[in-house]
């Protein structure tokens, strides 16, 4: 298939499938913007494949996977900002409350994780506070900072890491001290 067909193909698909994927994305994620982000990335990576992909009937199909796919991660990273954040203001100031051994478990988990984030590389760790602290979504990070949204999950991806392999010892110990107290 000349490469021409191919892009007035993927024009096609586009102008056809855009509003109904949109439609569904916004079905699971309850938020608009975010449906469309998540239709712009499904589009973009199939126009970056457009040599390789086979344009059938089965096309829309992969269309849907990709937008549910996609749906489900954002869903996910969601859930994890929300109980950090969850964490970072009234649940952190329950566990604060506790008695004197909780105090200063909380005070040195704040601690090494003032310290894990200060470690991380510059744009990192701007990338990981504001999406952990300051409750931002990765394409308003990406706008704010003048980066592509590829970026800013690859940072966060990389910070991340970096950040469970700084804390995982600390953080099993103090589970285990949680979980031997709980059990007292």
């Amino acid at each position: 298939m000349k490469k021409r067909d191919k892009s007035e193909l993927f024009l096609h698909l586009f102008h056809s499938c855009h509003e109904k994927l949109h439609r569904y994305a916004y079905t699971l994620l309850r938020d608009s913007d975010e449906a469309n982000d998540i239709v712009q990335t499904v589009f973009a990576r199939l126009w970056e494949k457009r040599e390789t992909v086979v344009f059938e009937e089965d096309i829309k199909g992969y269309l849907y996977r990709s937008v549910h796919n996609l749906c489900m991660n954002n869903i996910r990273k969601d859930s994890a900002r929300d109980r950090y954040l969850s964490y970072r203001t009234g649940d952190r100031d329950n566990f604060m409350q506790g008695g004197t051994e909780q105090q200063t478990l909380a005070r040195e988990l704040e601690k090494h994780i003032a310290q894990a984030t200060g470690a991380l590389p510059e744009q990192c760790r701007v990338i990981f506070l504001k999406s952990r602290e300051e409750g931002k979504k990765y394409a308003e990070i990406a706008a704010e900072l003048d980066i592509s949204i590829k970026t800013v999950e690859a940072q966060m991806s990389k910070a991340l890491k970096l950040m469970r392999e700084k804390l995982a010892d600390y953080l099993l110990t103090i589970l285990l001290i949680l979980h031997i107290n709980h059990l007292l």
